[in-house]
């Protein structure tokens, strides 16, 4: 079984367990969005997660909502798409704030990065989704979940309330509105918008950018 065959069907696998309807919802990119941002400093910012190596050739900007059903079923395509091209790729997490809970996930997982758990943290945060960003029914507590991380979460509470935090959320609001970004998720790779959603064509899109470099 190749790489690609190995992606697809892992993915076929998570849009089982996380459910077909996250998976269709389709995000959209303003049509009047730059479509090669490769030199726009919007995509990339100094204070931005990243996961992988930070000198990767190969630059996954993922534009993200943690209370997004959608990003939490197309997270392990993203994983796979890392394991596949070991050392090459990294990502870039940037905030979208489209829903009620999102702010306080996004501030846990800030002061998360801040004792050194933010992986640990958003692994938690999609895995238990359904309990504390249920779209439209009662919500459990997002703090109530991570219990276990390993976070201090006494100090986290502090953390997340710093002004730090609240400077990230709104440059990364900024940058949503400067990307043309209308839906989550919504990935940009080394600067290229990918222009037709699904896990293949971001696969495709990375593998291009890495055989260019």
């Amino acid at each position: 079984m190749n790489r690609r065959t190995i992606l697809v069907s892992t993915g076929i696998a998570a849009v089982g367990i996380f459910g077909l309807g996250a998976y269709m919802y389709v995000p959209t990119v303003d049509k009047n969005a730059v479509r090669n941002a490769a030199d726009e400093t919007f995509l990339v910012r100094s204070h931005a997660p990243v996961l992988g190596p930070v000198d990767a050739p190969v630059t996954i900007v993922e534009f993200f909502d943690p209370a997004c059903e959608a990003c939490r079923a197309f997270h392990p395509y993203v994983k796979n798409i890392m394991s596949n091209f070991e050392g090459k790729v990294r990502v870039v997490l940037r905030y979208a704030n489209f829903h009620p809970q999102s702010e306080a996930a996004i501030r846990i997982l800030e002061a998360a990065r801040m004792q050194g758990k933010f992986e640990v943290v958003l692994e938690r945060l999609l895995q238990t989704q359904p309990l504390w960003a249920p779209h439209g029914r009662a919500a459990d507590s997002v703090w109530s979940v991570i219990a276990g991380t390993g976070l201090d979460i006494t100090r986290a509470k502090k953390d997340a309330l710093l002004p730090e935090v609240t400077r990230v959320l709104d440059q990364d609001a900024s940058d949503v509105k400067a990307a043309g970004v209308k839906g989550t998720p919504t990935f940009f790779v080394n600067g290229k918008s990918l222009q037709e959603f699904g896990p293949q064509q971001l696969y495709e899109l990375v593998r291009s950018e890495v055989e260019d470099n």
